[in-house]
């Protein structure tokens, strides 16, 4: 049997975009295998034609007119794989009511303007797909879609960002900071410009989409509590070595009686989680629900063949599939309130470094006991008439932690601003 040809349309041709074209070319004999279906791109739009492009295009592939790609009745499908909010959501806008299904890579897109892109997908009754907008080569999206659908999923937890996390595994083998991001912009891991990533901004964006996905109700990234790795220092991750931990830029989503809270902060993992042995700039989900306990998914985050694979996955999926259908419409099926971002629970992390006096300590714990915070290790180090308390707390409401923080650096004693950090283990403490 002769393969069907798929008109292929790509947003974009640079690392993303032209890796799309190379897979398709050099596996299409394995899709066509797979699905029947010979996928060819027929139009890439791009800004620049004078641009060296790392896979060759084609003649006539690459244009400059978004009108050309839109019109053309060759393209069936097409991936947006340009980033951005502007013109990236017009585009997809425009394909979709004109009855083009779109796969995308975008997290801001996805995670800021998905529900009206959904609505504009289903009237025009065609798929908008988002796997690589999320953890690149790991399909978190289409297991939580598909096999785990009546899984009642009440806890994500993710390292979705991988320079942040290969600047951290640097970090932890005795690098700075700045040397750890500079090799991962030399490695290509991390942006010239890398405030997304260092902010938190990517995994917040991340975390969205897949609180929106596992719980089936929208979450927004101002409903994301944010912090970022800036504020990390050498101290704070030698704490945590010393305590048994390592320091991950961690995402948690949690479904707790009936409300939803979602953030994206520095967090110590206690060695003998599995989240502690991801290093570099890898990703790895952990989906915990009723029926499945737990489960993680592990693998590249980053890079631009680990993007289109995700990319070519949900292009098979749209050309073997007809009509929109369950598993490509919106997730969202109901509406859930947001749990008080003070009444979410975690035992905690936190580092003081305060004057080398008498009473020190006991008004440390005394203030902590006031906002009913116990300690469950402490660890003191002594240098030239200072002190550095590292401290575990036992599991507390974070409005409570911190409430006593903030009373903290009041005290005269209390030499520069407490750090917090929620602590994740699996162990009693």
């Amino acid at each position: 049997m002769s393969a069907v040809d798929v008109g292929i349309g790509l947003l974009g041709y640079g690392t993303v975009g032209s890796s799309v074209h190379r897979l398709l070319v050099e596996s299409g004999d394995e899709i066509e295998r797979a699905t029947g279906h010979r996928l060819r791109v027929v139009k890439a739009l791009i800004r620049d034609k004078r641009k060296e492009r790392p896979f060759p295009a084609g003649d006539g592939v690459l244009t400059g007119d978004f009108a050309e790609l839109r019109d053309d009745p060759r393209i069936t499908v097409v991936a947006e794989v340009m980033g951005g909010l502007d013109p990236a959501g017009g585009y997809v806008r425009e394909l979709l009511r004109a009855g083009k299904p779109v796969v995308s890579a975008n997290k801001q897109l996805v995670a800021r303007e998905g529900s009206e892109l959904f609505a504009i997908a289903s009237e025009a009754g065609v798929q908008l797909r988002f796997e690589a907008s999320v953890c690149a080569a790991i399909p978190v999206v289409k297991v939580l879609r598909e096999s785990l659908v009546v899984s009642n999923v009440h806890r994500v937890l993710g390292i979705v960002n991988g320079t942040t996390n290969f600047i951290l595994s640097r970090m932890e083998a005795g690098g700075s900071y700045a040397d750890a991001l500079a090799e991962a912009q030399a490695l290509g891991y991390a942006e010239v410009y890398p405030n997304d990533d260092v902010t938190g901004a990517d995994a917040a964006a991340k975390m969205a989409i897949l609180a929106t996905v596992a719980f089936g109700s929208r979450v927004g990234l101002g409903d994301v509590e944010c912090r970022g790795i800036t504020e990390l220092e050498p101290a704070h991750v030698s704490a945590a070595a010393e305590l048994g931990m390592a320091v991950k830029l961690v995402g948690i989503a949690t479904l707790a009686d009936g409300a939803v809270d979602v953030r994206v902060q520095p967090a110590f993992v206690d060695r003998a989680h599995a989240l502690a042995t991801v290093d570099g700039a890898f990703n790895a989900v952990m989906l915990q629900g009723d029926s499945i306990r737990e489960i993680t998914l592990e693998g590249p985050g980053a890079g631009g063949i680990e993007t289109a694979s995700a990319v070519v996955a949900d292009l098979v999926s749209v050309v073997g599939t007809a009509g929109t259908g369950f598993l490509q419409n919106d997730a969202c099926w109901r509406e859930l309130p947001r749990l008080d971002r003070g009444a979410w629970r975690s035992p905690f992390y936190l580092h003081l470094e305060v004057a080398d006096r008498p009473g020190v300590l006991a008004h440390v714990t005394s203030r902590l006991a006031a906002n009913e915070i116990s300690v469950a290790q402490l660890v003191q180090h002594l240098r030239e008439g200072e002190a550095t308390l590292d401290l575990i707390l036992h599991e507390a409401h974070a409005g409570d932690v911190h409430e006593a923080a903030a009373q903290m650096a009041t005290f005269p004693e209390v030499l520069r601003r407490p750090f917090l950090a929620p602590v994740i283990t699996e162990r009693p403490l």
